[in-house]
């Protein structure tokens, strides 16, 4: 039982919901309002989607799942960019009528070398077969340009097939006009200000961020968590797990969201812990935390924070 019941691995529900499942008399309702609970949303759930949908309705009947929730949607394929010939290259480069000829001079001219027959290639994959407007591109090439410069200095330019990888995340965005571009950008760019603001709310020497990092910030950000809450969410992953977890504290600051709690004073009143019971099922109050006890958390804390802080000075 002991490696079921793992400390901060525990969910709880009300009384009332537990009530509400009961009389479903549905292991489906169960297992999905887990899921719910646990994720804050279906994703990630690997049902057939005729069994998703009626399960869901089961919950919004008994008013455990969220009219707004719905069921998503299952990806599409990208289909395959095609296999170009050197001869497609030569006919477009010939084409007077067409931009790319003088695209993949300025591209060259920004990169500071000749594009070989793959880097036209790759090029050529964004422009033909993403549709990407020739303007689009170049915004996107700066972009990438400026990123590789940051991370690794001056003088270093990207490949055209790191430039692709990302056009291809672009297009899968809609970012298919000036207009779009220059939002991404602003979006990424301040995302980028903020990867540095939460890192240090987390006590994170600055470093370069993994895609999983980067998700995870991108991901409360548009949740719309203020510095005091996520540091709140941090310091509860520290006390339960000893050490900072990314996928622990997403999962407090999802189900935050999924409560509508986003600010510090938010959370304090609507995410009390489950009280225990008193004999005939009413919950006791909890007893007010002494001041002595206050004081030795906050210098469990401290001393956690020195430690880390420590730790990290030596191994580098």
């Amino acid at each position: 039982m002991s490696q079921l019941l793992l400390p901060g691995e525990v969910l709880a529900i009300s009384a009332q919901a537990a009530d509400r499942l009961l009389k479903l008399d549905s292991g489906d309702a169960a297992l999905l309002y887990l899921h719910l609970l646990r994720r804050g949303s279906a994703a990630g759930l690997r049902w057939p989607d005729s069994r998703l949908r009626e399960t869901l309705e089961l919950l919004r009947a008994q008013g455990l799942a969220p009219s707004e929730l719905s069921v998503p949607e299952p990806p599409v394929p990208e289909p395959p960019p095609p296999d170009y010939a050197t001869e497609d290259i030569a006919r477009a480069l010939s084409d007077k009528a067409s931009t790319f000829p003088a695209l993949v001079s300025e591209v060259e001219r920004r990169l500071g070398k000749r594009l070989s027959t793959a880097d036209l290639k790759a090029l050529y994959t964004l422009y033909d077969h993403l549709a990407l407007p020739a303007e689009v591109v170049l915004m996107l090439v700066g972009w990438c340009v400026e990123e590789t410069t940051r991370k690794y200095g001056p003088g270093r330019r990207p490949f055209l097939s790191q430039i692709r990888k990302e056009g291809f995340v672009w297009a899968r965005r809609g970012v298919d006009t000036m207009e779009r571009a220059e939002e991404h950008i602003a979006k990424l760019t301040r995302l980028r200000s903020r990867e540095a603001e939460v890192l240090r709310l987390l006590d994170i020497s600055p470093r370069p961020l993994v895609e999983r990092e980067k998700t995870y910030i991108a991901a409360w950000d548009d949740m719309g968590f203020d510095n005091e809450t996520i540091r709140m969410a941090y310091e509860r992953t520290v006390l339960k797990k000893q050490s900072m977890d990314w996928s622990y504290m997403n999962g407090i600051l999802r189900r935050w969201h999924a409560k509508g709690l986003h600010t510090a004073a938010a959370v304090l009143t609507g995410d009390r812990e489950p009280r225990p019971l008193q004999a005939g099922g009413q919950q006791k109050a909890p007893p007010p935390p002494a001041p002595a006890q206050e004081q030795r958390a906050r210098e469990d804390m401290e001393r956690m924070r020195r430690l880390m802080e420590q730790l990290k000075q030596e191994g580098n």
